[in-house]
């Protein structure tokens, strides 16, 4: 009989009731332990440097810095360590992104338990945990005709995350206090994505987005 190895797991989530349940939830299966918790962007980031751990569950929407940032700042000095990104929003919204920055997996909170559990094991051994849903997003997105078809997809990351908060209702001054930065610079945001998407107001980029499913 095959011994499953003892997994040393990470969380990082902005909320605490959230992870606490995780922890919970989590400690009660076989091989699996939660040897740390993070809840912002710059503590998962400072956990990723433990050579201990064996996976990183990564919440999308952390308070000081998006998912994607977090996962390109990781993966720009840690190439081994495997991050399962945990998220709330539909593979629709994130899941190719999170890949393409250096995850190898998305799964939503939507999900029972026992897939949560199953995609950190795969993920822990560095393989990609890839829902049947993902795999048709990515066999979309990489199509040459879908690709063309989805203007949405041709957003950098940071222009996409300005969108899906306009999508949500926020203005240019809530988006530049929660990301951070200058009104000026999320109006330069705005401007690159209106003309990439071929459209004049933030209205149709709600729009877009409700049409696209790409909401929660």
């Amino acid at each position: 009989m095959t011994l499953m190895k003892h997994l040393r797991i990470a969380l990082a989530d902005d909320h605490a009731i959230i992870r606490e349940g995780l922890v919970q939830v989590l400690n009660t299966h076989p091989g699996i332990e939660v040897v740390a918790e993070a809840k912002s962007g710059k503590e998962a980031i400072r956990l990723a440097d433990n050579p201990e751990l064996d996976c990183l569950v990564l919440d999308i929407d952390l308070q000081d810095r998006n998912g994607i940032e977090v996962i390109k700042s990781i993966r720009r000095n840690n190439q081994k360590l495997p991050i399962l990104v945990l998220s709330m929003h539909p593979p629709s919204q994130y899941a190719a992104r999170v890949l393409s920055a250096g995850a190898l997996g998305y799964i939503t909170k939507s999900e029972p338990t026992q897939e949560l559990v199953l995609a950190i094991r795969r993920v822990a051994t560095g393989s990609k945990y890839i829902s049947p849903i993902v795999a048709e997003i990515l066999a979309e997105r990489f199509g040459d005709a879908q690709t063309a078809a989805d203007p949405h997809q041709c957003l950098s990351d940071r222009e996409h995350q300005f969108m899906m908060m306009v999508a949500t209702g926020l203005t240019v001054n809530a988006i530049a206090e929660k990301l951070s930065l200058s009104p000026k610079t999320v109006s330069m945001y705005r401007t690159r994505t209106l003309k990439k998407m071929g459209m004049k107001t933030n209205a149709e980029l709600v729009h877009y987005a409700i049409k696209n499913n790409l909401l929660a």
